[in-house]
């Protein structure tokens, strides 16, 4: 098996929602983000790894720094998904200080540390999932210098997502992403989510929370770029799918500390095809 279809196949099997958006792409900007999007679910599962030591979660991280730098001096990265991404790196101008920005975000995550307000919880989603869509608009090219932004935004709607569906098994896993003055002024505590306390208080808490993912939603559709509606319909399908997600989890009432809240394939796919029309259109 090639790299390539190593990185494709660890994205196929994570059921990612962003699997439905490279279906669009041509070959070679799929390929380029099977590696960005495997790059991102390796260095990320060195913070998930329980009872691992610290020490050698620490050693993993620098040593995909080095691979990223080696991505962009000519050296030759050790890990297999790392030279699958120096390939990227050459052929499209995915922005060394974002996947310098991704691995930040993971070491954020060995610190354990919550966040006091909303805007000490912006600088985590911006290196998580923001700087993920900055390297991922390299690739599917733009002509108007807006798409940054809407990157930015965009990564921020995805992750407030992803914090809410995950609410239950985060607190489980001893990480609580909600900020502490938002636990304060509904009445929570991050015991009652670890222990998934469910009652008006905390729907009201999540609801909250949902407004803000809305708002960047929101903010990210009026800094869509309409002169690269076609090049970038896959970062629309990816956007759509989790706006999806989000109504999903409004509908069901926040209903977070169960089985993990999904948006049907049949579903995905219908969205996929929407936004590729749309885009077409455009």
């Amino acid at each position: 098996m090639s790299v390539a279809d190593l990185a494709a196949r660890l994205t196929r099997r994570s059921r990612s929602n962003f699997y439905y958006a490279f279906l669009t792409l041509p070959r070679p900007r799929r390929e380029a983000l099977y590696a960005v999007y495997a790059f991102c679910r390796i260095v990320d599962d060195v913070a998930d790894e329980g009872g691992a030591d610290p020490a050698k979660q620490r050693e993993a991280l620098a040593a995909w720094r080095k691979d990223v730098t080696r991505c962009y001096d000519g050296g030759e990265p050790d890990h297999p998904i790392a030279r699958q991404l120096a390939t990227a790196v050459r052929r499209f101008t995915i922005p060394r200080a974002a996947l310098e920005a991704i691995i930040a975000g993971v070491e954020m995550d060995l610190e354990g540390a919550g966040f006091e307000t909303f805007d000490d919880l912006l600088p985590y989603c911006y290196r998580v999932a923001s700087a993920v869509g900055l390297c991922c608009i390299e690739i599917f090219g733009y002509t108007d210098s807006g798409a940054r932004q809407y990157a930015v935004d965009l990564g921020t709607a995805l992750q407030l997502t992803n914090i809410l569906r995950d609410v239950g098994a985060d607190a489980r896993g001893g990480r609580v992403y909600l900020p502490r003055e938002d636990l304060r002024a509904f009445g929570v505590s991050a015991e009652d989510l670890r222990h998934g306390r469910y009652d008006d208080a905390v729907v009201k808490l999540l609801t909250h929370h949902a407004a803000r993912a809305r708002e960047y939603y929101a903010r990210a559709d009026r800094n869509f770029p309409q002169a690269d509606a076609r090049t970038l319909v896959a970062a629309r399908i990816m956007g759509a799918i989790y706006h999806a997600l989000l109504d999903e989890i409004e509908a069901r009432r926040f209903q977070v500390f169960g089985d993990k809240i999904t948006v049907p394939t049949r579903r995905k796919l219908g969205i996929a095809l929407r936004c590729w029309v749309e885009g077409r259109v455009a």
